[in-house]
């Protein structure tokens, strides 16, 4: 279907990184358009979203899900969404690589494995842009997140990003 890759700098050890990149707590805050948090554990997390987008309406309700951690090189992330009349599957894989002392870049793929509903007849260039926007604002939202934690500030990352989606993260 669609595949979607880049990388992306952070300053710690691989093991550092892979533990926050790794930690549905840590990410959970930096998704888009979150809702509600229906649960959230150290496997994943059950949302609620909102999405901003002409083609999807309502709610989506998404199910994140960690599988296959390899410490402190990969971990992969399943996100299966479905609204009234759509659904989706989303495959997310980090793969972590040490550039020397207190560096780590993170090459991450995400493939949307299926799609279904109504989201089959919207037209690919649509879903691609919007997916694009969700990915780069979700990176966007861990680069604050992780600044926040990586000062001596007492701050936390739904503080860090501010907003109600946030506030209903955390809580």
């Amino acid at each position: 279907m669609l595949r979607f890759e880049g990388d992306r700098p952070f300053p710690g050890s691989p093991e550092v990184v892979f533990a926050r990149l790794s930690d549905p707590q840590f990410l959970v805050p930096c998704v888009p358009d979150v809702e509600t948090v229906k649960s959230l554990d150290a496997q994943g997390a059950d949302l609620v979203l909102k999405p901003g987008f002409a083609f999807v309406r309502g709610l989506l309700e998404v199910s994140m899900r960690k599988h296959d951690p390899e410490p402190p090189r990969s971990v992969r992330f399943e996100m299966s969404s479905k609204g009234i009349g759509s659904s989706a599957t989303v495959v997310a894989t980090l793969t972590l690589q040490s550039q020397g002392l207190n560096a780590t870049t993170v090459h991450w793929v995400a493939e949307v494995k299926s799609l279904g509903g109504l989201l089959k007849l919207v037209p690919a260039g649509l879903i691609r842009g919007a997916a694009e926007k969700v990915i780069n604002d979700a990176w966007d939202r861990i680069s604050v997140a992780w600044a926040a934690t990586a000062t001596d500030a007492p701050v936390s990352p739904s503080v860090a990003l501010g907003g109600e989606a946030a506030e209903n993260a955390s809580a």
